[in-house]
């Protein structure tokens, strides 16, 4: 044997053996070596990587910490959406949301949960691809792409910082797919979170830095994730537990409970805390027991989640718009705590509502330090009837947004206490305040208040609006303060302030650079991104998308009337209302129109492109033979169809795969035309061809 061949059987032999340990460590938690045992490996790998560079393997062991992205973190679609899931937060809720499931399910069949806790972290998707094959070993996977859920549709690519993650095998061998059942391509997806002790030591480093501590670990694991330092990701110590399992965009085994078994088996952490039951009296007990658990787990959870066990029922089930009919999450009650209130502040936002904000002693609430909680409103300071000196009872509002609950002892007899006065006048800049009849909330109504405008600019750019990367509070302080921007559309105009931009504060060519860049990027942001960076009151995110696929074009969506707004679905009265306000105001017009000068998308992308089934109304149910329903719902409507949830005597057609359930069944009895996957593809090409 020659010496290159000894020395590449031995480079094998040593990632195969750290690879194991690393699994063992990391994964299994069950150590069979020392660190300094390890560390000799891992060096003695390197070493011989570093005389034989035409060795080294990108799934190598010494591979895990490689250079900064070259530029940012990429945008990536995602296979298919990573959806929320709704909540609940009683027993009632969960056994409503069961009745839900077995109603839309054929009475015949018996429905099992599988139960998992709800990790408290950052969803990523992770992707692996076919890998070059080792002698006579057969297939591998190599991890190729990391992904994070950004805006559920679209995600960044973070791969370089997923690789330092001990805990995410960069390799799966032939031997461990084939014991999994699993092909060589696939796709995990799962949580990454940030233990409590490398919380508590990143905080610690934090305070010695001089630096505020991180809030809590799921905010410390999101940001550390998007760090462009990928060797302050490793020294993080981040977990990643794997919970699903798709190929090609689609769950391929037959239930969620094979799925964990099959990502273990690879070598991918599972919970060890997961159950499948028959019943929800059996999903409650596991509730209680997740519920008592949680203060001894090394990592935080806020509920647990709840998946219809098998993949042919979740498919018949389907999806809402934001979220699967076969999931649901129980959310653990807020975590409280007792202290006292020292000071009101009042603090103004994009809108102008002014929100008092409590400032409070100091007081550890499920492992986070809270010196801060929202009052709401001068109606929600009238009925807890707090002052300030009093000790009051502070919540975690979905282990997150701490609130104060109630007083616990009234300090009005104290020397000093006060009562908690609502200012009349801005507390940014002067202007009398205006409470609309039917509101709770005082507004600042002069365009021109400068928290108005930070809190504009801060919401237009951020990474779920514009994604104007640089652009956050210190930045915008400084722009505000050196008269370089007063309003949104001022950005796009900043590179012919370039000087005076490299003026500011730690603002260097690099950066400065940078951002105008940024800037320069969001102007092919979609024009559904361009609405909701407006700002125009109820009008979110998904909002925003619904009006720019209805109207197709800024002026035509300015120019609607109430009535052609709320032929929008999901768009009452009171958000028809907010949006003929905002355009029929002579400043936020001639916003728009600065916007459209500089460039920015006014007109949505069309998705509809014939009009085949224009008019007709049409039902998915049951599992059909070649498409998802969501494929076959998208060629439905970008043949402008319908597609509705329910049968009704309205239903043009419904289409029917296999196992088709109760609304086969209704459509029969209403006499509805009832179409297969091939007399659906039929419809569309004979459309086609008469256009043709």
């Amino acid at each position: 044997m020659s010496s290159v061949a000894m020395v590449e059987r031995e480079i094998a032999q040593l990632r195969d053996e750290l690879r194991r340990h690393e699994h063992l460590y990391y994964v299994l938690d069950a150590p069979e070596i020392s660190d300094a045992q390890y560390d000799a490996m891992m060096n003695r790998l390197k070493g011989l990587e570093g005389e034989h560079p035409e060795l080294v393997e990108a799934d190598s062991p010494t591979q895990r910490v490689g250079g900064k992205p070259a530029e940012g973190f990429a945008k990536v679609a995602h296979s298919r959406p990573m959806l929320s899931l709704d909540n609940a937060y009683t027993e009632e809720e969960l056994r409503a949301w069961e009745q839900r499931v077995k109603e839309a399910l054929p009475s015949t069949e018996a429905v099992r949960f599988e139960c998992e806790l709800k990790l408290d972290g950052l969803s990523l998707a992770l992707h692996y691809k076919a890998g070059r094959a080792r002698g006579g070993e057969g297939a591998t996977a190599v991890l190729v792409r990391g992904i994070t859920r950004g805006d559920g549709e679209v995600g960044e690519d973070v791969t370089t910082n997923v690789r330092t993650i001990r805990s995410v095998p960069l390799r799966v061998s032939a031997a461990d797919l084939e014991a999994a059942g699993m092909p060589e391509e696939f796709e995990v997806r799962g949580e990454v979170v940030l233990p409590q002790a490398a919380f508590e030591k990143l905080n610690e480093e934090r305070e010695a830095q001089g630096l505020a501590p991180a809030a809590n670990p799921r905010n410390a694991a999101a940001g550390t994730i998007r760090t462009l330092e990928p060797n302050i990701v490793a020294q993080r110590r981040l977990d990643f537990y794997a919970y699903f399992l798709l190929r090609d965009g689609e769950m391929f085994l037959g239930d969620q409970t094979a799925a964990l078994a099959a990502l273990r088996t690879a070598g991918f952490r599972v919970n060890a805390h997961a159950r499948t039951v028959d019943s929800m009296d059996a999903v409650l007990a596991f509730i209680a027991e997740a519920e008592m658990l949680r203060e001894t787990l090394s990592y935080e959870i806020d509920g647990v989640v709840i998946k219809v066990d098998s993949t042919s029922q979740q498919r018949r089930l389907g999806f809402t718009g934001r979220a699967p009919r076969w999931a649901m999450a129980y959310k653990f009650a807020a975590r409280a705590g007792v202290t006292q209130l020292e000071d009101v502040l009042f603090q103004v936002g994009r809108t102008g509502k002014v929100t008092p904000v409590a400032v409070l002693q100091p007081v550890l609430i499920g492992g986070t330090t809270v010196t801060r909680a929202t009052l709401h409103n001068a109606d929600e300071i009238g009925r807890l009837g707090v002052r300030i000196g009093d000790f009051v009872r502070v919540e975690r509002g979905g282990d997150v947004i701490p609130k104060i609950v109630e007083v616990v002892e009234d300090a009005s007899h104290a020397r000093g206490a006060r009562t908690i006065v609502f200012p009349k006048i801005c507390p940014e800049c002067g202007a009398h305040l205006v409470k609309v009849e039917g509101e709770v909330d005082w507004r600042c109504v002069n365009a021109a208040c400068p928290a108005r405008i930070r809190e504009e600019l801060l919401h237009f750019a951020a990474r779920g609006v514009m994604n104007i990367e640089g652009l956050g509070d210190a930045m915008v302080a400084q722009l505000l303060g050196a008269g370089l921007v007063k309003s949104i559309p001022d950005l796009y105009w900043l590179k012919e302030k370039k000087p005076e931009l490299l003026g500011l504060e730690r603002v260097g060519e690099k950066s400065a650079q940078a951002l105008l860049d940024e800037i320069e990027k969001s102007k092919g942001a979609p024009l559904a991104r361009v609405l909701f960076g407006l700002g125009i009151r109820f009008v979110g995110e998904r909002t925003a998308q619904l009006l720019a696929a209805h109207f197709g074009s800024m002026d035509e969506l300015m120019s609607a009337s109430p009535e052609e707004l709320e032929a929008v679905n999901e768009v009452g009265p009171r958000v028809a209302q907010a949006i003929v306000e905002f355009f029929a105001e002579p400043k936020n017009r001639e916003l728009v129109e600065r916007l459209r000068e500089a460039g920015l998308t006014f007109i949505a992308e069309k998705k509809v492109t014939t009009s085949t089934l224009e008019g007709l109304t049409f039902v998915l149910t049951g599992t059909l033979p070649t498409m998802t329903r969501e494929a076959a719902k998208e060629l439905i409507e970008s043949a402008g169809g319908k597609v509705s949830g329910s049968v009704s005597k309205k239903t043009s057609y419904v289409v029917a795969g296999e196992e088709a359930g109760s609304k086969l069944e209704k459509a029969q009895q209403l006499g509805v035309a009832v179409l297969d996957e091939a007399g659906l593809v039929e419809m569309l090409q004979q459309g086609a061809g008469d256009r043709a």
